[in-house]
């Protein structure tokens, strides 16, 4: 099984042509009903990453046809690595998989990375396989999928209004001004550590200047931020936020990444008019946008209510996996010692 390092920076066209195709047809198979991956961005969007981390690409050819039977990527940072791999529906179950991962493994055995972290797809294969490569489930979410047309948009400014009295609720797209940075990290620090065991595989941005190089990371790898806060007026403190994204190299469906209500501003429905304001500004910004998804946890979840409200609907179960590097190699391939 002929696995190579591939370096999309520096790739022709025709070689991340080939990596879309080969996301599109596993798409294709294992969530029919999502958004196609498009080429226009998607360089930018492997290429791009913040201070300090680092991304290693793999492909695995057809030596048959002129195509990819499988392709693997993984983002190096201070502790874990976060692996993407995808095999061609039509080479599953033959080696392939197993190949990339070792692959992974060895670089992040390389980079002194103790543990690798995976996102999986529930209902599809990617569930036993990670499984009987011994990687343990660390925590599981529900995405929720809001099918932009069919809101109730006069409902829904009801609910963009139905916040307590004291606040305000402001809208920046691209990101928010630099005198909220401090406001705005300090409000994602309240809820850091909520012990919900989390493997925190996405990005987030708890201090300023991690949060100024998240958002110049975003807009350089091609996705667009969308961020509504809530501004408690006695003190100028955010007493919520909710952030929206739109990729570029899928632009019809944005992505829900964090929403937070600080703790002590909580039963003023912040969570539910910061997010419901959110959908006017993307209705009015991205006219080609047609769903947003969001995660929420499988236990309690505070914002569950609120998607619903919103009129979110469950679509399928996403489960994050950690296994440990030197335990990898042993079941993957011989010994690097």
């Amino acid at each position: 099984m002929k696995v190579q390092e591939w370096e999309p920076a520096s790739a022709p066209e025709s070689e991340v042509a080939a990596v879309i195709d080969l996301l599109n047809a596993a798409g294709e198979v294992d969530v029919p009903d999502d958004p196609r991956w498009q080429v226009d961005g998607y360089r930018d969007y492997l290429c791009c990453t913040m201070p300090g981390e680092r991304r290693a690409c793999w492909v695995t050819p057809d030596p048959h046809e002129d195509r990819l039977l499988g392709q693997a990527n993984v983002l190096l940072m201070d502790d874990i690595g976060v692996i993407d791999l995808i095999v061609h529906p039509e080479a599953r179950g033959k080696g392939v998989g197993s190949a990339l991962l070792l692959a992974v493994a060895r670089r992040a055995h390389d980079e002194g990375i103790p543990s690798l972290g995976v996102e999986a797809i529930g209902e599809t294969p990617s569930i036993p396989f990670y499984e009987r490569h011994g990687f343990r489930w660390a925590y599981g979410e529900i995405r929720n999928v809001l099918d932009l047309g069919s809101v109730d948009w006069l409902k829904l400014g009801g609910m963009a209004q139905g916040i307590g009295s004291g606040y305000r609720v402001e809208y920046y797209p691209g990101g928010p001004p630099e005198e909220l940075f401090a406001a705005y990290a300090a409000a994602k620090e309240s809820v850091r550590d909520n012990g919900d065991g989390d493997l925190d595989l996405r990005p987030s941005s708890y201090d300023p200047e991690r949060l100024r190089a998240s958002l110049a990371t975003l807009h350089r790898r091609g996705l667009k931020p969308y961020i509504v806060v809530a501004v408690h007026e006695p003190t100028g403190d955010v007493a919520g936020l909710t952030e929206v994204v739109v990729p570029r190299p899928r632009p019809g469906r944005a992505d829900q990444y964090d929403t937070i209500v600080v703790p002590e501003h909580r039963g003023n429905g912040i969570g539910r008019a910061i997010k419901a304001r959110m959908l006017f500004e993307l209705r009015a910004a991205e006219p080609k946008l047609a769903e947003v998804q969001t995660w929420h946890a499988l236990e309690k979840d505070p914002m569950l209510k609120v998607n619903a409200d919103l009129g979110f609907q469950p679509d399928r179960e996403w489960r994050e996996y950690e296994a440990d590097v030197p335990d990898l190699l042993r079941k993957l391939g011989p010994s690097l010692a």
